[in-house]
């Protein structure tokens, strides 16, 4: 393994059963990894019509098949994979990369949602089909490819990192600016980084991988709404990124689990009952008291000026606010609104907000 500045040894894993067997049966034909692609929609797979773009199926056909970075003109092979909806085993058509520069192919297999996802509508049921897939496969398949929407692909990738419990092997989310059947587009180059590491890397981890670098998933924001370069982890690095040449991995940073515990899958989420909260200059008690009412409310996150600073309002009128909804049972959370940085209480209005239980 080289070390982080260098270029990575890919850490091989066991592979699953398939014709050419595990890494040592190099005698019956090339070392395979086998990944499931998860396509539940976004800008990715869209194709033009007279109505603008729209979500397509048949996406490895159409994208993927007709270009050698993702098929080697070996004959496809059938796999099997569990759909979403937990229904029985589908069949699948599979292709496979050229060799990498690490003696590897990549075999991969498209298992497309039965209902494509509207990435700005996606909630906790749409994180739940998403992390049943990957659970219900996860024996049949070395690695995980999630295609999806940017819209809210970092919001995705955070939680599904809390949902798959104990993750051996690499789940990555990834998407594009521009669709793969578009002349000029940022599709390939995310989907091929995304199979490349992939099928020949061991990070086991919830990741989203954009422009050519690899992010915690629960790390990563969008940064632009039309530039390549999407995504950006402001407060830690990226866990690797790919050069014309080299797949330089963060071997220090890529969290490894320290107990020996089975992959499990936490659907329980409670979303639907946090709010986010953005204060500005000038916001009344009143709209935040409001948001505090709100019925079934059991969380706030609250977006603060710099290191953590918010208004106390006319008399502490706001900090009272906050104190009463604490003591009612509400969890609020003090996030800054910066890019870059934390909460920090170096500030009196910090420290306040801290004392009232924030």
């Amino acid at each position: 393994m080289a070390s982080d500045s260098g270029t990575s040894t890919p850490l091989y894993r066991p592979l699953s059963p398939f014709p050419h067997g595990g890494p040592g049966a190099v005698t019956n034909g090339p070392i395979e990894s086998r990944v499931l692609i998860i396509m539940t929609g976004g800008t990715i797979c869209m194709r033009p019509s007279p109505e603008g773009l729209v979500p397509a199926y048949g996406f490895m056909d159409a994208g993927m098949a007709t270009r050698p970075s993702f098929n080697d003109g070996a004959s496809p092979i059938d796999v099997e994979a569990f759909p979403e909806t937990g229904g029985p085993a589908i069949t699948l058509k599979s292709l496979r990369t050229p060799m990498s520069r690490y003696g590897r192919h990549v075999r991969y297999a498209v298992l497309e949602f039965e209902k494509i996802l509207d990435s700005s509508s996606i909630d906790s049921a749409g994180w739940r089909q998403i992390a049943t897939a990957v659970h219900r496969n996860y024996m049949s398949f070395d690695a995980f490819v999630v295609l999806h929407g940017t819209d809210s692909l970092a919001y995705s990738s955070s939680a599904l990192s809390f949902m798959l419990d104990h993750l051996g092997k690499p789940v990555i989310l990834t998407g594009s600016q521009a669709p793969i059947l578009t002349l000029q587009n940022d599709a390939t180059d995310n989907l091929l980084g995304s199979l490349v590491i992939a099928g020949h890397f061991l990070i086991p981890e919830v990741c989203l991988f954009f422009h050519h670098k690899l992010f915690r998933g629960n790390r990563a924001t969008k940064v632009s709404a039309d530039q390549f370069a999407a995504f950006a982890s402001p407060n830690f690095a990226p866990l690797a990124s790919i050069t014309s040449t080299e797949v330089h991995v963060a071997w220090n940073a890529i969290h490894r689990s320290t107990e020996i515990k089975a992959f499990t899958l936490q659907t329980d989420l409670l979303t639907a009952h946090v709010a986010c909260l953005r204060i500005f200059p000038g916001i009344k008690p009143e709209m935040i008291d409001a948001v505090l009412r709100v019925q079934g409310l059991r969380g706030l996150i609250l977006e603060t000026f710099g290191a953590g600073n918010a208004p106390g309002g006319p008399d502490n009128a706001l900090i009272k606010i906050f104190s009463d909804a604490v003591q009612r049972g509400i969890v609020i959370v003090n996030v800054t609104q910066c890019l870059t940085g934390s909460v920090n209480p170096l500030y009196a209005p910090a420290m306040i907000l801290g004392r009232a239980g924030i």
